[in-house]
């Protein structure tokens, strides 16, 4: 009788591995989370019903996203009647003058994302703008650091609902225009976030100037490097972690102060959104701000995979992991 041969187990290489487990648990970790959220809601009694749970949820999604189709549609038609009108006119008259007027629907869900987006972003860059700066100043200077650091842990601490009525005001003082560029709500909400999200940024950018290594320092010395110089090629390499860290907290705190700012300001988007749902009260209000819950953790979650991709991109150290 002939043997049978059997062949050898062929060992997985390490990286597949690594990236099957890398992969499997979060997706583990996902779906306990979904169903213990599935379990819990169902056990949660509000005055407007049940609280939704993940199927619940997706179905307000996917209403919310045919309510933007249809609005979108909308747009379409009231542009393509404008113009339809316009011709015709024209055709009658060809010195007419003919306007475009633009569309004035309510903003989607979809609508108040981009709104949010924009604001935050202008917040975050405007923050940014100023504390990078201030903080390698602070940092290359002992003595401006100790006589600024109580101002600044002061003042870090103040919640975003105090910072809005002053900024309000000082906004509505100062913005005077017939014709703005911006409307004063999103004014309103952009210094807010820059406000609060600045600190992390500032005070991380500090501690990293602070930190260069002395060898690195007495190099520049040798070298004779000016203050320029000095500061381009020994301490801003040396910082862009604790910059890029500071950045990473302080788009973190732009993002969650934004809804508490679009909710009070009453400028459009994801804060607006959820709080006239929340006014509303329909049978639906429940899920769709439960949909906004949850578009507002993935979007904070994908801004800060973007801040680490950008770290990875601009540091020396290539390795850092997607925590």
């Amino acid at each position: 009788m002939a043997s049978i041969l059997t062949l050898p187990a062929i060992p997985k290489p390490a990286h597949v591995i690594h990236f099957s487990r890398a992969l499997a648990l979060p997706v583990l970790g996902l779906l306990v989370f979904l169903v213990i959220w599935h379990l819990a809601a169902s056990q949660v009694n509000t005055s407007l019903g049940t609280l939704p749970g993940p199927a619940q949820t997706w179905q307000q999604f996917t209403g919310l996203v045919d309510e933007h189709q249809r609005e979108r549609s909308r747009e379409a038609a009231f542009y393509e009647r404008q113009e339809q009108r316009n011709a015709a006119t024209l055709a009658k008259n060809p010195q007419a003058e003919v306007k475009t007027r633009d569309y004035t629907g309510k903003p989607t869900f979809f609508d108040q994302i981009g709104t949010s987006l924009l604001t935050v972003a202008a917040g975050f860059l405007l923050a940014s703008a100023l504390a990078i700066p201030a903080g390698i100043v602070l940092g290359l200077n002992k003595s401006l650091y100790a006589a600024f650091n109580p101002v600044i842990q002061l003042l870090k601490p103040v919640s975003p609902l105090a910072w809005l009525p002053i900024v309000t005001m000082v906004v509505s003082a100062l913005y005077v225009s017939d014709d703005p560029l911006v409307s004063k709500s999103f004014l309103n909400s952009l210094f807010t976030v820059a406000m609060c999200s600045l600190w992390p940024t500032l005070i991380n950018t500090a501690v990293g100037v602070t930190a260069v290594d002395h060898d690195l320092l007495n190099v520049s010395r040798v070298l004779k490097l000016s203050r320029w110089q000095h500061v381009r090629t020994i301490v801003l390499p040396s910082a862009v972690p604790m910059i890029f860290t500071g950045l990473r907290l302080s788009l973190g705190v732009a993002w969650m102060v934004l809804i508490a700012a679009e909710m009070l300001a009453q400028n459009p988007g994801l804060g607006k959104f959820v709080w006239d749902e929340f006014q509303n009260g329909s049978s639906a209000s429940l899920g769709r701000i439960m949909v906004a819950v949850v578009t507002i953790g993935l979007i904070g979650l994908l801004l800060d995979r973007g801040m680490l991709s950008l770290q990875r991109h601009f540091s020396w150290n290539k390795q850092l992991s997607l925590r």
